[in-house]
C-alpha cells in the first residue's frame, strides 16, 4: 500500500513540473523611456503668413514759382500712391533643432531647444490708383489725373528661435508639451513706384526702394512628441512668431515741367509691413542621453 502511494504521489508531482513547464515564461517588462538628456534632430513643414499687408502712402509737396516770381508751395497725400498691397508670405520650411530636457516628478518635462530654418515664404503684390489731380489741373487749365502703379514683394528668409518647454507626459513614452521664448529671421522687401499725369505726357520718373534685415521678435509653440523607440522620437508642432514692424522710404520720385512757369513735383513713398506668421512642421530627434540618470 506505502508503495502505491508513494508511486502516485511521484506520477503527480511529475505531471504537475510538465505542466509548468509548458506555461510560458513571462517577458520582462521594458524600462521607461528616458527623456532626460541632450537630443538633436531636422524638422520640415509649411509656413502661412499673417498680417503681412504692406501699407504704402505716398506724400506729395509742389513748389513754382508764379507769373510774378513769387514762390508758391502745396502740399498733400497723393490718394493714387495710397494703397494697401495684400502680401501674406508663405512657403516650405526646413531646417535643424538642438536641445535638452529634464524630467522631474515622473510626469513632467522641462527643457530648452534651439532650432534655425530655411523658409521660401515669399509674397507679391501689384495695384494702380487713379484719382483727380486738382493741383496739376489748375496748372495745366485742365483735367488731370494722377495714376500711380505701385508693386511690392517680400520674403521671410530664414527664422531661428530659442525657446523653454514644458511637457506632461500623457503616456511613458508620448509627450504633450508648450514653449515660448525668443525668434529671429532675415526679411527683405522690394518696392517699386510710378506716376503719370494723363491726358498730359508728363511723368514721375519710377522710384525703387528695398532693404534687407535681420529681425527681432518672439514665438510661442505646443505640439506632441512621441518616444518609438528607445533614442528616436517624433514630433507635430504648431509656432507662432512675430518679428515686428517695418517702416522704410521706399523711394523719392521727382519731375519738372514749365507748362505755365517753372515748378517741381516731388513724391516721397513709404511702406510699412508687419512681419509675422504660422508655423505647422513634423520633427525627428535622436536623444543621446547624455546628462541622464543611469538606467536601474
Amino acid at each position: 500500500m506505502l508503495r502505491r502511494i508513494l508511486l502516485a504521489s511521484a506520477g503527480a508531482v511529475a505531471v504537475l513540473g510538465a505542466a509548468r513547464a509548458a506555461e510560458p515564461l513571462p517577458l520582462p517588462t521594458p524600462p521607461p523611456p528616458i527623456w532626460t538628456g541632450f537630443y538633436a534632430g531636422a524638422n520640415a513643414g509649411y509656413t502661412f503668413g499673417g498680417s503681412n499687408d504692406v501699407d504704402l502712402l505716398t506724400g506729395s509737396v509742389f513748389f513754382a514759382l508764379s507769373p510774378d516770381a513769387v514762390p508758391v508751395f502745396g502740399d498733400s497725400a497723393d490718394q493714387s500712391g495710397t494703397r494697401v498691397l495684400s502680401a501674406n508670405n508663405s512657403g516650405f520650411i526646413g531646417g535643424g533643432q538642438a536641445g535638452y530636457n529634464y524630467q522631474f516628478a515622473n510626469l513632467w518635462v522641462a527643457g530648452v531647444e534651439t532650432d534655425i530654418q530655411g523658409a521660401g515664404a515669399r509674397a507679391s503684390s501689384r495695384a494702380t490708383g487713379i484719382v483727380p489731380d486738382p493741383a496739376e489741373s489748375a496748372i495745366a487749365g485742365f483735367p488731370v489725373s494722377a495714376v500711380s502703379s505701385l508693386s511690392a514683394a517680400d520674403a521671410v528668409d530664414y527664422l531661428g528661435t530659442v525657446r523653454g518647454r514644458l511637457g506632461f507626459l500623457v503616456t511613458p513614452s508620448l509627450l504633450i508639451f508648450a514653449g515660448a521664448g525668443f525668434a529671429y529671421g532675415g526679411v527683405h522687401q522690394d518696392i517699386s513706384v510710378s506716376t503719370t499725369f494723363p491726358p498730359t505726357p508728363l511723368g514721375l520718373a519710377s522710384a525703387f526702394g528695398g532693404f534687407t534685415n535681420t529681425r527681432p521678435g518672439w514665438t510661442a509653440s505646443g505640439g506632441l512628441e512621441w518616444m518609438f523607440m528607445p533614442n528616436w522620437s517624433a514630433k507635430l508642432e504648431y509656432l507662432y512668431y512675430d518679428l515686428g514692424t517695418t517702416i522704410f522710404a521706399a523711394g523719392v520720385q521727382t519731375l519738372s515741367f514749365t507748362p505755365l512757369f517753372p515748378s517741381i513735383l516731388t513724391e516721397l513713398t513709404t511702406a510699412r509691413t508687419r512681419w509675422n506668421g504660422s508655423i505647422a512642421r513634423a520633427g525627428l530627434n535622436y536623444h543621446f542621453n547624455w546628462g541622464a540618470p543611469p538606467e536601474r
